[in-house]
């Protein structure tokens, strides 16, 4: 099953690098969280509301970097590198007109946002103060993706990487300098981040405008197939958002240790994807360049071979899952309410991994291949077989077997989308 395939090194090659970019995000917030946390209760409890806010807009907003990626890669494995560098300059103005966009209603919405969330008084005041700053940066957060999308688009996975973490390091300094150093609190935090953020902007806006490029003006024609595949992107991941949050929502109606257990195995779902993930990035790369230049066995081929990758990954999930049942919870919580919740999903999280690995494998190839309006009304039918069961769950496990459900029907309906070969489209455009 895993001897040695021609495809291996590019897999890894482009993985690897993509698999550090990802992890940059979770661990610079755990570095804002061990800052923050030193200035007190209701300052950490205003960053944790504050991260919820901010991290739902930037999933949202994905969509500038893989649907940057896909059709990049595809011009770039047509040899059209001129026409790739006229659409990444395309993306940049898309991710700059968005941005200001988002920012306003961030600013807007920051207050009704964090009553929703349950905060108020001087949490609440915090909470306000700190995502108004951060809202300022939120532009050039929109580029940055973008910039990353089309630097994987034309496999250069190096670059971001240094980018983010170079960026994710002089946050970390400016964060300690303004909040301690200067005395500004919460706010420094905030400040600090913004200060990255926009030099992070810049460092990947440079280098997509130093892309040989047909034409760099805004063009609402050009700018259409990224509007389109990120309208598709943003609806399959407000659903599946959709479906984790509901979940959060209903075991806290459960009980408080079902909420805790809960916490504890979606917090490492998260954490476990992020390897899951850098293999779609791989995979959305392969293809969509293999496809622009029209060799679609060899697109087939190397998709095939990161599904291969994708099923290990996940069965060693699964298995590293369950040899540790009566370990791993309790690295989390001293509850034994709460160990016992999670012991009693665990059996179905595990199970879950390797049913996630193939689903984001195949997200990747298919997103490579430019067919996200199907990826979004197959998570929309996902999230509609979720909900029922989820609503009816008396219990954590029900719940879970909720969400094991929700992951078996998006493999069942990408599976058969890959196999069905609709998907293999070849030429500059998808």
């Amino acid at each position: 099953m895993t001897r040695r395939s021609p495809y291996d090194r590019e897999i890894l090659r482009l993985a690897v690098p993509a698999l550090g970019a990802l992890a940059a995000g979770p661990l610079y917030v755990l570095a804002d969280t061990a800052i923050v946390g030193h200035l007190g209760t209701p300052q950490l409890a205003a960053l944790a509301l504050a991260t919820t806010l901010v991290t739902g807009l930037i999933e949202v907003a994905d969509f500038l970097s893989y649907g940057t990626t896909a059709q990049v890669a595809r011009l770039h494995g047509a040899g059209e590198h001129d026409r790739a560098g006229g659409l990444a300059a395309q993306a940049l103005w898309l991710a700059l007109g968005t941005g200001v966009l988002a920012a306003g209603l961030v600013l807007v919405l920051a207050a009704p946002a964090t009553s929703v969330l349950g905060g108020n008084g001087h949490v609440a005041h915090l909470t306000v103060t700190y995502v108004r700053i951060v809202a300022l940066g939120v532009p050039f957060m929109l580029v940055a993706l973008a910039g990353e999308g089309f630097l994987r688009g034309v496999s250069d996975l190096r670059t971001p990487l240094v980018i983010l973490v170079a960026a994710n390091a002089a946050n970390v300094v400016l964060e300690v300098l303004f909040v301690y150093g200067f005395g500004w609190g919460l706010a420094g935090s905030a400040a600090g981040t913004v200060i990255a953020q926009l030099a992070m902007g810049a460092a990947f806006a440079v280098r997509m405008l130093r892309a040989p490029a047909d034409d760099r003006r805004p063009s609402p024609a050009r700018m259409r197939p990224l509007v389109q595949m990120g309208g598709h992107l943003t609806v399959r991941t407000l659903a599946l958002l959709g479906a984790f949050t509901l979940a959060s929502a209903l075991a806290a109606r459960i009980s408080t240790a079902a909420l805790g257990a809960h916490q504890i195995a979606f917090q490492l779902f998260l954490f476990l994807a992020l390897v899951l993930d850098a293999i779609a990035i791989a995979g959305q790369i392969i293809v969509a360049r293999s496809l622009g230049r029209g060799a679609a066995g060899e697109a087939v081929d190397a998709a095939r071979r990161m599904l291969v990758w994708a099923t290990v990954a996940g069965i060693g999930f699964a298995a590293a899952l369950l040899a540790t049942i009566d370990l791993v919870p309790h690295a989390f919580t001293d509850d034994p309410a709460v160990i016992a919740q999670a012991q009693g999903i665990w059996p179905l999280f595990a199970l879950m991994q390797p049913a996630a690995a193939i689903v984001f494998a195949l997200d990747g190839i298919l997103i490579g291949a430019g067919d996200t309006r199907y990826l979004a009304w197959a998570m929309v039918a996902s999230f509609a077989v979720f909900t029922p069961i989820a609503l009816a769950a008396k219990d954590l496990r029900v719940l879970w077997f909720g969400l094991l459900a929700l992951m078996g029907v998006r493999l069942l309906t990408t599976a058969a989308r890959f196999a069905g070969r609709r998907w293999v489209v070849v030429g500059a455009e998808a």
